[in-house]
């Protein structure tokens, strides 16, 4: 009988570091224990949070959809690009994630100062508090995403990267699609769902 010998064996890991991963579930959690607290405390005032839910942009929330999707789209390239061994290509497809991510944060900006504008807070009232509170720490995961990819491009402009090792940019890869996918279940959750 022909057996594989072990070193013949394949094991597939997720893309990037272990640790990582690790934070990225631990985000993960963090992130679905205040989506539960919101449904659970929407489900106890339905008619607050369906009035002040029209109150939200939802144009400006789909455009963020658009920015976090099309940057992921441009991340995702960026690693296929790096498995080709295209440095160059690599390196461009990072820039165009992160300056989605710019775009994503320009757009929030703009719906928190007309909130601000308008004397709307934490205090204003259950679903306002919960609106801030899990928008602006998506917010804060953007920003933290998009250091991230700085970093990373900047190694991959630098030609740090190659198809033989692009461990870190697979790693930073990993944690800004967490970011896509937070924001993903965010938007319908509190734009859209009645």
């Amino acid at each position: 009988m022909n057996s594989p010998a072990i070193a013949d064996i394949k094991v597939h890991h997720p893309p990037g570091d272990l640790a990582i991963w690790v934070f990225i579930l631990a985000e993960l959690l963090a992130f679905g224990v205040f989506f539960t607290t919101y449904v659970v405390t929407r489900m106890h005032n339905v008619a607050l949070f369906d009035e002040m839910q029209l109150t939200l942009d939802r144009n400006a929330g789909a455009l963020n959809t658009v920015f976090l999707i099309a940057g992921s789209w441009c991340v995702a390239r960026s690693v296929a690009a790096i498995k080709l061994d295209h440095r160059a290509a690599s390196a461009r497809w990072l820039l165009w994630g992160i300056l989605a991510g710019g775009g994503f944060l320009v757009v929030k900006l703009f719906e928190y100062s007309a909130k601000f504008e308008a004397g709307i807070n934490l205090a204003t009232n259950t679903f306002y508090m919960f609106y801030l509170s899990l928008t602006f720490f998506h917010f804060m995961h953007v920003i933290l995403g998009m250091v991230i990819l700085l970093a990373v491009w900047l190694k991959a402009h630098r030609g740090g990267y190659s198809a033989a090792d692009h461990h870190g940019l697979e790693t930073g890869a990993s944690y800004w699609h967490m970011v896509d996918l937070v924001w993903i279940i965010l938007f319908p959750l509190v734009y859209v769902m009645r």
